[in-house]
């Protein structure tokens, strides 16, 4: 059923944009692609108006989630009576002009070679994000090398034509490397002197006992400069989905002083690097809705930012890396060293985390092993005291949520405060 209603849903989606004729910004990267389009989003809406721009919900970014968003339907999941009023809708669509946006912002994943190209053959886009890719992406289990992985999000710039924009993060070697050959213009954003579009004087601030953050930085572009703020963000890692999202906007004349402005305006998604309330009036740093490498270690970087007080890590296995596992999983353990006081580990591959920690001579009697967030979730509400910071992260299906939910202060709100 799923690959006829593909096939059904593509042949539907290249009507649509043919008929309405949005402009299309599509985004990749192996991190940072949901908070980039956030971002995105937030400038061209402040701009725009919100009538005009849509963007994907939730992870609706592959082979069925893309088309479902150009068409502003949810899944009808594998119930036929579920799909038909969709199916009703999207004829209506097609046979009379309805109200669409002239904006459409799609986030694009990479599960396996060819994904992005069969997403763009029937989506045409003006403008192409590419976020990072890093030394071991997420997804590199499916591809031979990292470097096919980039290949594969390269992609989506190649298939830019000469009136088209590709926005690369010019820190990320592999990204900042996908601008040779292309026909497209290139806009590159990041921290990097070189950069097209970039931030200065970065500056995090954290008030309130950990439950208010401001980012203050100068946005820069082409000798223009004026200061910006990101509210409740924590990590200097925010900063290039900020930056993506200022490329984007100048692309389509926004003034900088009018980006700054929208920049404010941000909300962080359920799951990534939310600061909320914990028990015994610890915080919690939730970062749970999935997990690489690169987004592992910057996660951590943000810790060091509340000096003198405890810091517990507790991390989840990293998935879809393959043969890369070990050595990833090795890595995280060393970087939780440098900035925790207690590490919990929780999966298969806990062991490589504390085997890392401990080699980098962290003591041996604070590194704490457990194969389900079920059973490390206990534990770790006994270990928590008063004013802790505790960063939780890890893959999607390790369900690090459900650690959140027995730390949280409110586990009332858990509906509006956790990723599902």
């Amino acid at each position: 059923m799923r690959k006829t209603l593909q096939k059904i849903l593509k042949a539907l989606s290249i009507t649509a944009l043919n008929k309405y004729k949005p402009v299309v910004i599509a985004i990749t990267g192996s991190v940072g692609k949901t908070s980039t389009k956030e971002a995105i989003y937030s400038v061209l809406k402040s701009h725009f108006g919100e009538n005009r721009v849509r963007r994907n919900q939730r992870n609706y970014n592959n082979e069925l989630g893309v088309p479902l968003t150009i068409f502003n339907l949810e899944t009808g999941g594998h119930s036929v009576l579920k799909w038909i009023p969709k199916f009703i809708k999207i004829f209506w669509m097609l046979i009379f002009k309805v109200k669409y946006p002239d904006f459409l912002i799609l986030e694009m994943g990479a599960d396996k070679p060819g994904d992005i190209k069969y997403l763009l053959d029937f989506v045409k886009h003006k403008v192409g994000v590419v976020t990072a890719v890093g030394e071991i992406p997420v997804h590199v289990e499916f591809f031979e090398s990292p470097e096919m992985v980039a290949e594969e999000k390269k992609t989506l710039v190649k298939m830019l034509d000469k009136e088209g924009i590709a926005i690369l993060n010019y820190d990320d070697e592999r990204v900042r490397k996908m601008a040779e050959g292309i026909d497209a213009k290139i806009m590159t954003y990041g921290l990097d002197d070189k950069a097209d579009i970039r931030a200065t004087n970065y500056d995090l601030k954290i008030k309130n006992n950990g439950n208010i953050s401001e980012l203050n930085f100068k946005l820069d572009f082409k000798g223009s400069s004026v200061p910006a703020k990101l509210i409740n963000v924590l990590g200097y890692q925010h900063l290039y989905s900020a930056l993506a999202a200022a490329a984007v906007g100048i692309v389509f004349n926004v003034n900088l002083v009018e980006i700054s402005e929208a920049l404010q305006q941000i909300k962080l998604m359920p799951g990534r690097m939310r600061m909320l309330k914990g028990i015994k009036n610890s915080l919690v740093v939730d970062d749970s809705y999935n997990a690489a490498l690169l987004s592992m270690e910057a996660g951590m970087d943000s810790l060091k930012v509340f000096a003198g007080q405890r810091k517990i890590v507790v991390l989840g296995d990293m998935l879809q890396i393959g043969k890369y596992s070990p050595e990833a999983h090795i890595r995280l353990g060393k970087k939780a060293a440098e900035v925790a006081d207690l590490i919990f580990a929780v999966g298969n591959r806990a062991g490589f985390v504390a085997e890392g920690a401990i080699n980098a001579g962290f003591d041996a009697n604070k590194v704490f092993q457990f194969l389900t967030a079920d059973e490390a979730k206990t534990e770790l509400q006994k270990a928590i005291k008063e004013k802790d910071v505790i960063f939780v992260k890890g893959s999607r299906s390790i369900k690090m949520e459900k650690i959140i939910l027995e730390i949280m202060a409110e586990p009332e709100r858990a509906e509006e405060l956790l990723a599902h």
